[in-house]
């Protein structure tokens, strides 16, 4: 095996989550009264955890009490109806779990909140994964480092045998700070030109090409 260890983002690599997450920031932008956004908006605003997201769906020239306000609005509905349309991209279990029988470590770095990346690690995955982490407070997010160098010291994996995969520009970066190659998917929310202009270098348009590049 290339690999002992695999390392997964979240939302748009094993889990398209996009209409909860669309549906969690229309909420919390209605209850401040500002406009609504679409789903392909959404697409682009996901990646640098919720703050950030937040801060790119409000309106510009908000005061920080009103993304606080916004924040505290879209965790208080994602928090009930974080599963509501989310589900697994078709053979991303199956893919986990052969990858569990052929002796590989598997686990989710992502900058979703915490309590999101348990919650929805545990409904759709069971314990396929070894560890799954999100956003934490005093840790810095993606394309830091942090979480997934602690993830590989909690699994005693090395650099040269670890892969991480995601979706997005964030995640190439993450990588390659965390000094691990990457496989970036293209099925997910940005597509595979925007991962060419981000500087990935291996891309797997389906899970079934995902699948050949790790076992």
């Amino acid at each position: 095996m290339k690999y002992n260890c695999v390392i997964f983002d979240l939302d748009g690599t094993i889990l398209d989550t996009l209409d909860d997450l669309a549906d969690a920031a229309n909420a919390a932008l209605a209850s401040q009264g500002y406009p609504q956004r679409t789903r392909d908006e959404v697409r682009l605003f996901v990646g640098n955890g919720i703050r950030k997201l937040i801060e790119r769906a409000t309106p510009d020239g908000v005061s920080e009490e009103d993304i606080v306000r916004t924040h505290e609005a879209f965790t208080a509905y994602y928090s009930k109806h974080c599963k509501d349309k989310t589900k697994p991209y078709d053979g991303i279990p199956e893919l986990v779990a052969e990858l569990r029988e052929n002796g590989i470590r598997t686990a989710v770095v992502s900058n979703k909140a915490d309590y999101a990346v348990k919650a929805l690690c545990e409904e759709y995955f069971g314990s396929l994964f070894d560890i799954s982490v999100g956003e934490r407070e005093g840790i810095r997010k993606k394309p830091a480092p942090d979480s997934v160098l602690e993830v590989m010291r909690a699994l005693g994996a090395d650099p040269g045998h670890t892969i991480y995969i995601g979706d997005s520009d964030v995640d190439v970066m993450t990588a390659k700070n965390s000094g691990i190659g990457c496989i970036g998917v293209s099925y997910g929310f940005r597509g595979r030109e925007f991962l060419i202009e981000h500087g990935a270098e291996v891309i797997a348009d389906t899970v079934s090409e995902l699948r050949e590049l790790l076992i």
